[in-house]
């Protein structure tokens, strides 16, 4: 992705009155179904056909292409679709699980859109993109609710088809600074050269002001590249920038983080020690457990988080879905921030269908159910979520973000692990970001 846009601050009037949901395809469209069909996938036990109560959804994330693939979601929520199908279905409704591989490409973002269209999905749901411009306009026409997306985009946070379980980078960056201008001199911010990365600056920067730390230093770096030398040195300079005090260098490149780090790890020798810190998604255990342990770079890093630790108890009724419908599948781990969030989202998903009750599920009826003051619980691996048109942070560009709570980690004898109780609500944080 070359070009960039300015962030938005204020939400912009797309949908502000919903659509009425179109009864019948188009004959174009119902030719261009067959095209569509590539790259997705369907729960193997649900007829292709859709009976009068059966229930479509969507989940779609990069599987095997693009600098990011998330595997996991997919196929965590065909393994999702098994289980509650094997349980009665959703209030007694069959649920029809569609995957889509999003390929990390803004022309397959669409086409997954586009299929979720044709196909009468009523949500999709608990999906990972990083081109939400290229997938909303086609939901928001049709009607059809985003539940539960991964939170990379701006666009999750404004358009009010999509319902985030999470508070996204955001949340977790503000998290970060916050907790890093107390623990730090100079902060070195190693992001994506994308649209995507050009929102983390402003977020962490807002996190430091809260504690009275000056602004990060923003370095840019190619978001597909296999070697971060040149990235590393400068942020090990600006980390280590005379102050006295030990810097910090935040490297925010998901799953390219590690190729960093091998950069990080072979250039901080020739420099004064410096101390790292990122969010989730950036780095979990498999990384931590791959990049030495103890003995590895991220040995006492701060690692910001939306929810509990994996080994917490709360995460049992989603560990045993994979374990009863998923057993031996290496695509998906339970302590991936996507499976996780891909649970909640159907989670949201199962407690707006049941609230119709015996009534029509559709895109339509499932917005409403949302919109209409539904309370969400998670077992606790969230706070009781509950979405409004304009909520608390719609005066900085964010309204549909209504879980700011993050929590922290650090990396402890090479395990992450809990840094305090509980969850931090950074809402006042991210008030006061310059976005």
């Amino acid at each position: 992705m070359t070009g960039r846009r300015r962030i938005r601050s204020t939400v912009l009037p797309r949908s502000l009155v919903r659509p009425a949901r179109a009864g019948a395809l188009s004959a174009g469209a119902l030719a261009a179904c067959a095209a569509l069909i590539a790259g997705c996938g369907i729960v193997p036990g649900v007829t292709e056909g859709q009976g009068d109560d059966t229930i479509t959804v969507m989940t779609w994330a990069p599987e095997e292409a693009g600098a990011t693939i998330k595997p996991g979601m997919p196929a965590f929520a065909e393994a999702y679709g098994r289980w509650v199908n094997a349980h009665g279905g959703i209030g007694g409704r069959p649920l029809r699980v569609l995957t889509c591989d999003e390929r990390d490409d803004a022309v397959a973002a669409a086409r997954c859109a586009r299929r979720a269209v044709a196909e009468d999905a009523v949500a999709v749901v608990g999906s990972y993109s990083q081109h939400g411009d290229a997938f909303l306009p086609t939901l928001e026409t049709a009607g059809i609710p985003y539940i539960g997306g991964y939170g990379l985009t701006h666009d999750e946070f404004t358009s009010p088809l999509s319902y985030p379980v999470n508070g996204g980078q955001p949340a977790l960056l503000a998290g970060l600074g916050r907790t890093l201008a107390d623990a730090c001199g100079p902060v070195a911010l190693v992001r994506p050269d994308t649209i995507a990365g050009d929102q983390l600056p402003p977020l962490l920067d807002s996190g430091l002001a809260a504690g009275g730390h000056d602004p990060s230093g923003d370095l840019r770096a190619a978001e597909a590249a296999t070697s971060y030398g040149d990235t590393a040195e400068r942020a090990l300079e600006h980390a280590a920038a005379g102050t006295g005090e030990r810097g910090c260098v935040v490297p925010a490149l998901g799953d390219r983080t590690g190729i960093f780090m091998d950069s990080f790890r072979r250039a901080r020798a020739e420099h004064p020690e410096v101390r790292t810190a990122t969010v989730l998604g950036s780095v979990d255990q498999t990384v931590l457990d791959a990049s030495g342990g103890a003995s590895g770079p991220y040995e006492g890093a701060y690692v910001t988080g939306w929810y509990p630790e994996a080994g917490d108890a709360r995460w049992d009724p989603m560990k045993e879905v994979v374990r009863a419908e998923a057993f031996g599948d290496n695509r998906i781990d339970p302590a991936d921030a996507g499976v996780q969030t891909t649970w909640i989202a159907y989670t949201v998903l199962r407690q707006a269908v049941e609230s119709l009750g015996d009534g029509e599920v559709t895109a339509d009826t499932v917005t409403a159910a949302l919109d209409g003051g539904l309370k969400v619980t998670t077992g606790d691996v969230t706070p009781t979520l509950r979405w409004k048109f304009q909520d608390t942070l719609a005066s900085i560009g964010l309204p549909r973000l209504v879980n700011a709570n993050v929590t922290l980690h650090v990396v402890e004898k090479g395990r992450l692990t809990a840094a305090a109780d509980g969850f931090t609500d950074v809402t006042s944080t991210l008030q006061d970001a310059a976005l």
